[in-house]
């Protein structure tokens, strides 16, 4: 890049050094001839100006030999010069200098920059144009790959991010940069050095952490929409019945998060019916056995069952219901499902359906990239609290949330998801999708009224006790006498009626917390 701007700086001195030199003998070779009209080296200027651009005042021309030879050698050069200029200025605004141009004029603007684009990409962008009227979205690839043209602002520029942040100049707020292929951050080489410029960092993972790596972050979509479709869809007390059509990364997150969220009463026992291979699922979860009724319908408890023919043989399944939520990974193909489900089949349920775009009975792409779902997070606010509530609580040294382990990260989370049912049961009131201030001070209020009657707080500590189960059962923990991360048991990992006297005492924490949170939310 160097040696081709020394390259260029050579060509543009010598070129103006002819020039100049053809200057020098019209102006020498015109001075000397008293009926010349070029008599002075403006003059001499002027000429070749107005003779290069072809416009031709015919005030001043060159009445001697060697002065009508320069003027023939500008006549030559003019239709070149144009055609040069119209190419250069046609090419600047076809290329990417226009692009750069207006980037630089836009610096005090909030930039956001996208590797690439794409449906996630182009939902995100624009909830964030929606969100932020100082936003500047910037693509990092051409606009000729495009079909259709975004309806928000926005400049396509193939170019690196450490050129994007150069031509920020450190003006206003730090440049976030998205990358939202999955795990497109470790192959992709515009994430290279990304860790050494001044930029936040978002990129989609499937791994399932969000751990931060200095300046870079992590999000898990298929993690993000699941969560996002329970606490928008709560499960309600009617619903004994939820199937599952679809199970793979979005299919797999929906019922893990039914597994650890849906707990609303000790008496519950809903049958989740899922349609998908689901051999690596149970290998990796492999005590779930030890909570759920697996593949039997069972009247106590939860059950999962797990269907390895086609959901279309499964009518009475399917026609019975409460709910459908179909997650297919292939959007095509569960739009497909979707128009088959309602055409064929008397489907008493609802039927929830994963997509791109947004219309009735469909969750939709626009309710999971968003700016609070991504840029970390209004999903896991009430997790981060949890966290820093404890650590005030307690005086010995503990972790903050940046610090946790994954492990410890998805406990906070599992708990902060839960409040929102939590909030349910004391209102009695399953209208509620919203964890607020004034929804939770209401429900921790009817906490402190009823606690006092022995058969609720048995009932209450009951239900957390379930939850907590669930969610060390679902990470593979067992019981043993005394905590050991690295072998994973924990003494507290059996039926609630086995814990002692202080142990159940210890449930009470996760309803006592919501005096803390509906503080920290106001």
């Amino acid at each position: 890049m160097k040696a081709r701007k020394k390259i260029y700086l050579y060509l543009i001195v010598v070129i103006a050094l002819i020039y100049i030199g053809l200057l020098t003998v019209l102006y020498c070779s015109e001075s000397a001839n008293s009926d010349a009209v070029i008599q002075t080296f403006g003059d001499a200027f002027w000429y070749s100006l107005v003779t290069l651009t072809t416009v031709g005042y015919g005030d001043l021309i060159p009445v001697t030999p060697l002065g009508h030879a320069v003027g023939m050698v500008f006549l030559l050069l003019s239709a070149g010069i144009m055609v040069t200029l119209l190419g250069a200025v046609l090419s600047f605004i076809t290329s990417e200098g226009m692009p750069f141009l207006m980037l630089g004029l836009q610096r005090r603007k909030n930039w956001y920059y996208f590797a690439d684009y794409g449906v996630e990409a182009d939902t995100l962008a624009a909830n964030i144009y929606r969100e932020d009227s100082n936003a500047l979205i910037i693509y990092g690839e051409k606009r000729s790959g495009q079909s259709e043209i975004p309806n928000y602002p926005c400049l396509y520029l193939s170019t690196s991010p450490d050129r994007i942040v150069a031509k920020k100049k450190n003006t206003g707020t730090k440049c976030k940069i998205f990358f939202m292929k999955e795990n497109d951050i470790g192959v992709n080489r515009r994430a290279v050095n990304l860790h050494e410029l001044p930029v936040e960092v978002y990129a989609r993972t499937t791994n399932g952490q969000d751990k931060l790596s200095g300046n870079i972050n992590f999000f898990h979509s298929y993690e993000c929409c699941a969560r996002q479709y329970w606490r928008s869809k709560p499960l309600c007390s009617h619903e004994k019945t939820i199937v599952l059509i679809g199970f793979g990364n979005y299919g797999s997150s929906i019922l893990e998060r039914a597994i650890l969220t849906n707990i609303i009463s000790i008496e519950q026992h809903v049958a989740y019916h899922i349609f998908g291979d689901a051999g690596e699922f149970l290998a990796v979860h492999y005590r779930l056995g030890e909570l759920f009724s697996l593949n039997e319908e069972s009247s106590i408890g939860d059950s999962l069952i797990f269907h390895k023919e086609s959901w279309a043989k499964n009518r009475s399944i399917l026609e019975h219901a409460d709910r459908i939520i179909i997650c297919e990974d292939d959007e095509q193909y569960g739009w497909g499902i979707f128009w088959t489900l309602n055409k064929y089949y008397r489907v008493l349920g609802r039927i929830d359906l994963r997509s791109s775009w947004k219309v009735p009975g469909v969750w939709a792409n626009e309710d999971i990239y968003t700016p609070q779902q991504i840029i970390r997070t209004s999903l896991n606010k009430a997790a981060i609290m949890i966290n820093e509530i404890f650590r005030s609580a307690v005086s010995y040294p503990t972790l903050s949330w940046n610090e946790l382990d994954d492990l410890h990260r998805q406990s906070k989370i599992a708990a902060a998801d839960h409040l929102l049912m939590k909030t349910r049961i004391l209102l009695n009131d399953e209208t509620i999708t919203e964890l607020t201030a004034s929804a939770v001070k209401e429900a921790y209020s009817r906490y402190c009224k009823t606690k006092s009657s022995e058969a609720a707080r048995e009932m209450y500590r009951k239900l957390d006790h379930t939850r907590w189960l669930r969610f060390y059962i679902f990470y593979n923990w067992s019981y043993g006498s005394f905590r050991d991360d690295g072998a994973r048991q924990h003494p507290m990992l059996c039926q609630y009626e086995e814990l002692t006297s202080e142990q159940k005492q210890e449930r009470d924490a996760a309803w006592e917390l919501m005096g803390s949170i509906y503080a920290e939310l106001e």
